[in-house]
């Protein structure tokens, strides 16, 4: 234990010295975000930082906790991240379009179902029993990869905001991993601790005001091993187990659905960006850079508490805290007018339902 612990403070180490020389390379390669419409910076800035974070897992995990790590898994799954640090740099540098980096993310997530045989086999629903998948594993394995992913990568909007709502989900994960799940060995939470020591080392770099941005090398990266981890501790689920880490990665699951429900409400293609968004909304409430980051921390760790008490909960008590979640992130959603300042449903319900009885004869 204590060589593991070394190993994780070392990885952390390793990711905040390299940022630097990251840097710096992405200047060289023009991998900078400019100021425009949609991006809250006011100066170039470079982008590419999951570049470090990449380079700081893969020292942790192929040198110093090399032992814990399974030759084929490891391998497999250091080809599929390839893939998808390559997609992440080509778009830092030129710009992808959505198809061509949805086809990076695809081919990556080939590579974890077929080689490295992370996937999705069997399902249990209460009350209904016990399903195994078949032929439904690969398409719900594979939409799995691809919605964490890009969850992930939509809040990469504000500096250390992505980078800081991914430690809280991974170290959330690897706690659930090692002491409520029932998995062989703890390889899968010491890859989680690993992955989330290198965010650490970042973090310093990345927060406001940022040396340098995570790029689609970093949120694509850090979304897709987020998808492959959550898998590897679910590859047979219940209905419960499942629910916990879309708990756990409440806040971009959440900017992700209503970003769709917004777009398609105001009848705009789904994959035209917008700055509605959850930070957006809280920076036009009247919250600076720094205080919508912190808040969203907040939510993010809310989100990570109530995950924790899943497998403490009796079935009934599980489905009891979904139904409070979801009401209450309803309520959280239209009072800052995520869907749009007219849409609140849910508000206006309970607003007929407490007024006073002499108001509405009035």
């Amino acid at each position: 234990m204590f060589k593991i612990i070394v190993g994780l403070f070392a990885t952390m180490l390793v990711s905040a010295a390299i940022t630097p020389l990251v840097r710096r390379l992405a200047f060289v390669l023009g991998a900078v975000d400019k100021p425009n419409a949609r991006r809250v910076n006011k100066k170039a800035m470079p982008a590419m930082g999951g570049l470090a974070i990449f380079i700081a897992f893969t020292f942790g995990t192929f040198v110093l906790l090399r032992g814990q790590f399974q030759t084929h898994e490891l391998f497999s799954i250091f080809l599929a991240e390839c893939i998808i640090i390559i997609t992440g740099m080509i778009d830092d540098i030129k710009e992808l379009n959505p198809k061509e980096k949805m086809l990076g993310i695809l081919l990556a997530a080939l590579v974890i179902y077929f080689l490295a045989g992370v996937r999705m086999n069997i399902l249990t629903i209460p009350f209904l029993g016990t399903f195994e998948l078949g032929w439904l594993s690969f398409p719900i394995t594979i939409f799995w990869i691809l919605a964490i992913t890009n969850a992930v990568n939509l809040i990469d909007g504000l500096d250390g905001l992505a980078t800081g709502v991914s430690i809280i989900a991974l170290f959330t994960m690897g706690v659930i991993a090692y002491f409520f799940l029932s998995i062989t060995n703890v390889s899968v939470s010491i890859m989680i601790f690993c992955l989330g020591a290198a965010l650490i080392g970042f973090l310093p770099h990345n927060f406001h005001p940022a040396k340098i941005f995570l790029g689609d090398t970093g949120a694509l990266f850090i979304g897709f091993m987020i998808a492959v981890l959550s898998l590897k501790g679910l590859k047979n689920v219940t209905f419960i187990t499942l629910l916990i880490p879309v708990i756990i990665l409440g806040v971009p699951i959440t900017d992700t659905i209503y970003a769709m429900l917004r777009r398609i409400l105001n009848k705009k293609p789904i994959s035209q960006a917008d700055k509605h968004h959850l930070h957006h909304r809280l920076m036009q409430l009247g919250l600076s850079h720094r205080q919508t980051v912190l808040v969203i921390y907040g939510l993010a760790l809310v989100f990570s508490l109530i995950s924790l008490l899943y497998p403490l909960s009796t079935l009934w008590g599980s489905l009891a805290l979904t139904v409070a979640v979801l009401i209450g992130l309803e309520l959280f959603v239209e009072s800052i007018g995520l869907l749009g300042d007219n849409r609140r449903p849910l508000l206006m319900l309970l607003k007929r339902l407490l007024k006073p009885k002499n108001e509405e004869k009035d």
